[in-house]
């Protein structure tokens, strides 16, 4: 009997493992005969020439005829590069694409990834003032071009009106796809579209907003319901603008965004925007890195949001070391909604929608997550039917993917009087200005906390709301947005990421609607949140550089920005993160941008192109890996590691008793005669460290002096962290240049 049992069993997994094996057959199958976007790399023979750029996409079209001969299924030509690498993007069978492998000049094929979107007071707060400093030495950027790759733009809006702004530069090879371009907005094309018949205006209004925080003209009288109201105007007011729409309701994908970055590169662009990217991959995996590097080869400095994977560590986009990765941070202006309790205790909040006519009477406040579940608790559609609210205060949690404003329509549609949105715990201190539908305040979690403990300490807990408007003055400012996505790099631990922080919060800029709510009160502005309003900052920021230094390459750019960093904030303490405490290097990078150091930084660390190709072997990829990268054949003889990079930072790891050395090579930008000595360093425990030729004597402008620096693990300290973090500081007469440091202890 037993063995009966055993046979039947027997029998019965064998069938089920017929049955697994034949469904992953039939899928396998299938999925090889199943078109699927393919971007193609190829590298051209010695013997093949192209006297025409037909002649070259005639070429491409030779790899798809040549890989139908045994399919049914028709490929189909999407995309053509020339300038990000030389191939193509094509609808192609998993058969298809083997069928090419075999092809002379055939590299490699990777499926098409699909990025993300990273979703005006803040030219004062960062120093930017007309007739002064920065903006009159930069020319407000005249004469230099951001391309923007985003949802698109909002032509004929005042942020883009061509007032003041010159012609473009002859070297301007683009078009307008449109009768709407001038001075200002001197591109617009649609790469969403493979047939090339779709539109350049932005439909969800991220590229109005992100391309006009890099280069709106002044805009007087700019607010959103009447709040933080002022004259509007992008880092860049008097550069030009080329919007490349990459991005439409179903994402960004990679075919589309290598389109327009290819098409930037042959327009002439001098600076390049991407508020958009994905996971962590290898770097000859990333559409995005692998097109930012032909981008620099050709000088265009290239500016790219984090993420909003915040603040988890190890969360970052964008890592390539020839990309400014940007965090976001907050500004010293809040739309204040202040939360007053029954017991007397008030708290400061935000909310865009400030209704003068809001009773200032207590109301009930009622919690709904305290008897109605989570998805109460969250204020989910639907889950305050069978709870009483009505005439009532609610508070709301953060979270359960439901968005803050669709929290509020919840509580107005059972019939609550305003809403109290708190944040989770990780979302700690920071909230943010929304246009609300009903009266709201945003507090922090921990004072959710407290209301929470006041709602439970008495029968009859009662609240209400006052708003209070625009107030600037926040000395906490900049702190780092819980969102912003935080370092180590995944795809290279060596290379200390994000390079820099800016204003990421609540950004006041264009939106191509009305923006509307319970009030019918409209705005051509909007105010969102997000690394990719953070992004278009330091875009802004870079084309005033270049505008001032036209010779400075892409690295020296970045090492401006990064070495003349704030490390303080307004009130003249450490810049905290979300949780109050002073943030760390992996949030922070080198810190917070100061565009008016930066224009004049004393000493640049600067990377020439081919500088890259030693570090990306030392990554341990191959030669043909390396060589998707750079755009050429490679031979990995020359390896360095990844903290020998000429980087304006270090990230570096050290076992017990393990001593490191790295140099640097610095270009005087400052004054022909000047001397700089290490000043300053700040060393975690366990570390010791020491600075060779630590006095650096320059008697000219432009001359290159190096350095060392060796990092020594202390034996005998007692490391408690995994991490720990610094930063070296040389100072002249006139500048401060500081160089941040990681260091993980194995």
């Amino acid at each position: 009997m037993e063995s009966r049992k055993s046979y039947n069993l027997l029998s019965e997994v064998f069938l089920i493992l017929v049955l697994i094996f034949t469904t992953i057959f039939t899928i396998a199958f299938a999925n090889s005969d199943q078109a699927e976007t393919y971007i193609v790399h190829l590298n051209v023979p010695d013997d093949v020439k192209f006297d025409k750029p037909e002649d070259r996409r005639g070429w491409y079209i030779s790899f798809l005829k040549a890989s139908t001969a045994d399919s049914d299924v028709k490929p189909s030509l999407i995309h053509t590069y020339h300038n990000v690498f030389t191939g193509f993007a094509a609808k192609l069978t998993a058969n298809q694409v083997k069928a090419m492998e075999n092809m002379v000049g055939f590299v490699s094929a990777r499926r098409e990834r699909v990025y993300k979107l990273h979703t005006t007071h803040t030219p004062t707060f960062l120093g930017l003032h007309q007739n002064l400093g920065v903006w009159n030495g930069s020319n407000y950027g005249k004469g230099i071009i951001i391309g923007v790759l985003d949802t698109g733009i909002t032509p004929g809006h005042p942020s883009f009106d061509d007032k003041d702004v010159p012609p473009p530069p002859a070297k301007w090879k683009g078009k307008c796809d449109g009768s709407w371009c001038n001075n200002k907005l001197i591109g617009a094309r649609d790469f969403t579209n493979s047939t090339g018949t779709g539109s350049p205006v932005d439909e969800e209004g991220h590229g109005t907003h992100t391309s006009s925080t890099a280069a709106g003209n002044f805009v007087d009288g700019a607010n959103v319901f009447g709040q933080a109201n002022g004259t509007a105007a992008g880092m860049a007011p008097l550069a030009h603008v080329a919007m490349y729409k990459v991005c439409d309701a179903f994402g960004c994908f990679g075919s589309a965004i290598l389109a327009g970055m290819d098409a930037a590169i042959e327009d002439g662009v001098d600076v390049l925007s991407l508020s958009l990217g994905g996971a962590s991959v290898p770097f000859y995996e990333d559409g995005i890195a692998v097109g930012a590097f032909s981008a620099i080869r050709k000088g265009i400095f290239v500016s790219c949001s984090a993420g909003n994977a915040g603040p988890v560590n190890a969360s970052l986009a964008n890592e390539a070391p020839w990309i400014l990765t940007v965090g976001a941070s907050t500004v010293d202006r809040n739309i204040r909604a202040t939360v007053y309790l029954g017991n007397m205790e008030f708290f400061d909040g935000e909310s865009l929608f400030q209704p003068k006519d809001f009773p200032q009477d207590y109301m009930p406040l009622v919690y709904p997550g305290l008897n109605g579940g989570q998805d109460a608790a969250w204020c989910a559609p639907g889950s305050l039917k069978n709870i009483d609210v009505k005439g009532k205060v609610v508070l709301c949690d953060r979270g359960g993917d439901i968005a803050r404003i669709a929290k509020g329509q919840t509580v107005k549609d059972a019939g609550g009087a305003a809403m109290i949105l708190t944040n989770a715990e990780i979302d700690g201190d920071t909230t943010e200005a929304d246009a609300h539908v009903l009266p709201a305040s945003h507090v922090a979690y921990y004072v959710g906390v407290i209301i929470k403990t006041y709602i439970n300490s008495t029968s009859s807990p009662v609240a209400t709301i006052k708003f209070r408007g625009t107030v600037i003055g926040d000395h906490s400012a900049p702190a780092v947005a819980s969102f912003s996505s935080r370092g180590p790099s995944l795809a290279s631990p060596g290379i200390l990421k994000p390079d820099i922080i800016g204003p990421g919060v609540s950004i006041l800029a264009a939106w191509p609607v009305s923006v509307e709510n319970s009030t019918q009160t409209k705005a051509t502005f909007n105010m969102i949140s997000g690394t990719s309003m953070s992004c278009p900052h330091l875009s802004g920021i870079s084309a005033l550089l270049k505008s001032a230094h036209p010779d400075w390459s892409p690295a020296a750019i970045k090492s401006a920005i990064m070495t003349t960093a704030d490390k303080l904030n307004v009130g003249g303490q450490p810049i905290k993160d979300e949780r109050d405490l002073p943030a760390n290097i992996f949030a922070i990078g080198a810190g917070h941008v100061n565009p008016s150091k930066a224009i004049n930084p004393g000493l640049i660390f600067d990377i020439q192109p081919d500088d890259y190709i030693p570090y990306l072997c030392g990554l341990g990829y191959t030669s043909k890996q390396v060589g998707v990268i750079v755009q050429k054949e490679v031979t990995c003889t020359e390896v360095i590691p990844e903290a020998q990079l000429n980087y304006p930072s270090y990230a570096v790891t050290l076992a017990h008793g393990e001593i490191k050395n790295f140099t640097r090579t610095v270009t005087n930008v400052g004054e022909a005669n000047s001397t700089y000595t290490v000043t300053y360093v700040a060393l975690p425990i366990g570390l010791d460290l020491e600075v060779q030729h630590a006095e650096l004597q320059f008697s000219e402008v432009n001359q290159k002096l190096t350095y060392t620096v060796m990092f020594i693990r202390d034996q005998e300290a007692e490391v408690k962290a995994p991490y720990g973090e610094g930063y070296i500081t040389w100072s002249s007469i006139k500048h401060t240049v500081i160089t941040p440091f990681s260091v993980k202890f194995v």
